[in-house]
């Protein structure tokens, strides 16, 4: 800021400032003058001519014409507004055409109609929709009658042939469509200049002649490509081109007239052969052509084809191979031609020559499988050793489609040779062989190859004897697609070499048993425990074996000895089971009390206490056993659901509530905790409060695990017209959830778009195939839609996989009424439970 040091300054300051500020403003003022005289504006460049106007007479105001706008845009616009057409209803059409038409409808009062045909004196309306369908109909009949004739005739005559008339069509009308897309003259133009610039180009002359076609001047096209064979007389492709274009003897001219120009081009050759019409004359073309091309491989391929007489054919193939003696083919036909020792001989030359073929090798093997000689002779070994030794072996992949071709044609022997001796080429040990394997097996399984598949599982085994997951895939196999037999042996060479594997042993003995082979089902479980005495999986297997078969006392027998040799809380639970199904609730109580004495964390045995009280119809004590259970097991949502039940039987919702609210305490994010707490409002009417629960619960619970709460709220919650939508959002939601896809499933039914309801019950079944609730929905719609053939499938696929989820299939399966029932039963019951 500045300083004044006194007043005369400050006056001095202020003086000169104003006269500063005075000169800027009279500048400025004289610059602004100075640019609008210079650059004047519009009103006043017209000044003059506005007054001018006064002396304009009102006639010549009135003449003058409408101001016009002028540029591009608007015009167009306003072009495209005036030219803009619209539909005209079928109504105005018709009346528009019968206007000048002579009525002659007769009305009921026998009065013809007016004029014009659209409307009579009565008021009544013709209805032109009928006249249409009269006319289709008539049109249907002379087609129909056309096509009984059969004939084809031109010009008037009236008889058609439908399929030869539409072809026709189709072919007439293509050069007129083709000219409106393609621009024919266009492209003829372009192709004339192509042509004369450059008229050894023979693609050029094939490309006119093509679009002469095209066109439908097939004359012009010949003519065209006829110049193109004068042009490129050396051009095997011009020269075919001209052979198509034409017709019987012409073709065979321009055939001939090829060759002379082109003696050495096997696909004239080939092609003049084509245009002969008896067998004959093709030999004698063939023979000409090996004159002038003796080592075409392709020509002596020909000439074989046209014999008829094994011997002659034989004897072509001699010459052949002799003139080409590096065709794999050649060498191959002509062994399969002569007499197995002639064969090997012919086989054994081929190998000299050709050294690194296979074909010849796999040849030479069935040769062998056929004299009897396979198994004794392993020509495939020798095979890939000289293979390696070329540098010729080729891909494991490879490999497996030639044994999958052998198995194919019977040569079933020559198919276990090449994968035994070629399966591992490729792969270190380094490499997930194992995997890479069961892959190969699955492959030629799902291609229908079986003996293929065993031979990778056999070779497989060699390498993993003790594989527990290959000796499984390959029992999998004989069940499927073998016999018993065949499988009983493979299952007991997977014992033999993992003696310590349950799983095995038990297939072992389920296999015998429900094959009838009761005392075989003993010996294998026999086995089993001296291999592994103390397996509780043996015992309850060997037990299950003898109560199916109504010794009961032998099972009770072996259920005490498991207890005392396998003492598990599976066990005593199954002990418990047993007697409850046999219907000795108080020995099973008391089975129960002594497990829990011992395993007081297992939840299951304080389920099975609290049920075995309600069958006694005690609910105190059932009460009592829930309520310390879940003390004792807080962590299991089964138990909290029963607990729940109970109350809610008892007719105490508010201690149901209550018990759920704790459970969802303690497993926060159930979802089976918060649907059963929104059925407990809803099966008591409290809609809104069932509503509410299950927002709260789609906030709470994973996504992933909401697949039971959208399946509630779609059937339960929602209004049937609301179904459909709420299930889409569901999938968004939840994607591939087994139930939601049967709920999708279940709406196509009630929509009755059936094929669409058995792709989505299909769906669920591919996403969980162990979830039994699913299986019985299908079972359910097929009772109603579907074929007895169909019903029978989806069962046996069942009883296959035996499900052991669900909410409905767990209830109705471990049911004790219903212990002794099949899979196939407890299916029927299930689907019969729905609703």
């Amino acid at each position: 800021m500045r300083r004044w040091t006194s007043g005369g300054e400050q006056e001095v300051w202020i003086d000169y400032r104003r006269l500063f500020h005075t000169n800027r403003e009279a500048r400025e003022k004289a610059e602004r003058e100075e640019y609008e005289r210079k650059n004047p504006k519009i009103q006043q460049q017209f000044a003059d001519l506005k007054r001018g106007l006064e002396a304009v007479t009102e006639e010549e105001w009135a003449s003058l014409p409408e101001v016009g706008d002028l540029t591009g845009k608007n015009r167009r616009s306003k072009q495209a507004r005036q030219q803009r057409f619209y539909a005209v209803p079928d109504s105005v059409l018709a009346a528009a055409g019968s206007a000048g038409e002579l009525g002659t409808t007769v009305v009921d009062d026998g009065v013809t109609s007016t004029t014009g045909g659209s409307s009579s004196q009565d008021g009544t309306m013709t209805n032109f929709a009928k006249i249409g369908q009269a006319r289709d109909k008539v049109l249907q009949v002379r087609l129909d009658q056309a096509s009984q004739n059969g004939t084809v005739t031109s010009g008037n005559a009236t008889s058609v042939d439908p399929k030869g008339y539409l072809t026709s069509l189709a072919k007439s009308q293509l050069p007129e469509s083709a000219a409106q897309v393609g621009d024919i003259n266009r492209v003829r133009e372009l192709l004339e200049s192509v042509i004369k610039t450059n008229p050894n180009n023979g693609p050029g002359w094939i490309a006119a002649a093509r679009l002469e076609e095209l066109a439908g001047k097939i004359v012009a096209a010949r003519n065209v490509i006829a110049r193109g064979c004068e042009h490129c007389p050396k051009n095997e492709d011009v020269w075919l081109e001209s052979i198509r274009l034409n017709e019987g003897r012409n073709a065979k001219v321009i055939a001939a007239q090829a060759i002379q120009k082109n003696n050495r081009s096997v696909r004239l050759w080939v092609e003049a052969m084509k245009l002969e019409d008896d067998v004959r004359s093709k030999k004698r073309v063939i023979r000409h052509a090996l004159d002038h091309i003796p080592e075409s491989e392709a020509l002596w391929k020909e000439a074989v084809n046209l014999e008829e007489d094994p011997d002659n054919a034989r004897l072509l193939l001699a010459k052949a191979t002799e003139l080409i003696p590096l065709s794999v083919d050649l060498w191959l036909a002509l062994a399969r031609l002569e007499t197995p020792e002639n064969a090997q001989k012919v086989l054994n030359k081929a190998r000299k020559h050709c050294p690194t073929s296979h074909e010849i090798w796999i040849a030479a093997a069935r040769l062998q499988e056929q004299l009897g000689q396979g198994e004794k002779v392993n020509v495939m070994k020798r095979a890939a050793q000289v293979l390696v030794k070329e540098s010729a072996m080729p891909k494991r992949e490879e490999w497996i489609a030639e044994a999958e071709k052998c198995e194919s044609e019977g040569a079933i022997i020559t198919c276990g040779a090449i994968i035994r001796e070629t399966l591992g080429y490729g792969l270190d040990e380094d490499d997930d062989r194992k995997d890479t394997w069961l892959d190969d097996a699955r492959g030629s399984i799902n291609r229908g190859m079986y003996e293929t598949a065993r031979a990778i599982y056999a070779y497989a085994l060699r390498v993993f004897p003790t594989s527990k997951t290959i000796w499984l895939a390959a029992a999998d196999l004989e069940r499927n697609h073998g016999s018993k037999e065949d499988l009983w042996a493979v299952l007991e060479k997977a014992v033999n070499a993992v003696p310590r594997s349950e799983v095995l042993w038990m297939m072992l003995a389920k296999e015998k048993w429900q094959a009838g082979e009761i005392d075989s089902a003993r010996r294998v479980l026999a086995r089993a425990f001296q291999q592994n005495p103390n397996n509780e999986d043996i015992w309850l297997a060997a037990v299950k074996l003898e109560a199916e078969n109504g010794h009961i006392d032998e099972a009770r027998d072996l259920l005490k000895t498991a207890r005392q040799e396998a003492p598990t809380d599976r066990v005593w639970m199954k002990s418990a089971v047993f007697e409850r199904q046999l219907g000795d609730l108080d020995a099973a109580l008391d089975l129960v009390q002594q497990a829990l004495n011992l395993f007081p964390a297992s939840a299951k045995l304080w389920m099975m206490k609290g049920q075995i009280y309600e069958d006694l119809d005690k609910p105190l004590q059932a009460r009592e056993a829930y309520s310390t259970g879940v003390k004792a097991v807080p962590k299991s949502v089964p138990l909290w659901l029963l607990y729940s039940r109970l109350e809610e039987k008892l007719g105490q919702l508010p201690k149901a509530r209550s018990v759920l609210d704790r459970a969802r305490l303690a497993v926060p994010k159930s979802a089976e905790l918060w649907c059963e707490s929104v059925r407990v409002e809803r099966r008591a009417q409290n809609m809104k409060q069932a509503e509410s629960l299950m927002e709260r619960a789609l906030r709470d619970v994973p996504k992933p695990d909401q697949g039971i709460l959208w399946n509630e709220k779609i059937w339960h919650l929602t209004t049937r017209p609301q179904r459909k939508p709420r299930s889409l959002e569901a999938i968004k939601e939840v994607d591939n959830d087994p139930t939601l896809l049967v709920a999708v499933a279940r709406i196509f039914w009630g929509e009755r778009r059936l094929e669409k309801a058995q792709n989505w019950f299909e769906k669920a079944l591919v996403r969980d195939s162990d979830l039994g609730d699913s299986w019985a929905w299908y079972y359910k719609f097929l009772l109603e839609h579907g074929t007895e053939e169909k019903r029978e499938e989806v069962i046996s696929k069942c009883v296959s996989v035996e499900p052991r989820h669900g909410e409905v299939w767990q209830a109705i399966a471990k049911n004790p009424k219903n212990a002794k029932k099949s899979v196939e039963e407890i299916l029927k019951l299930v689907a019969a439970e729905l609703q």
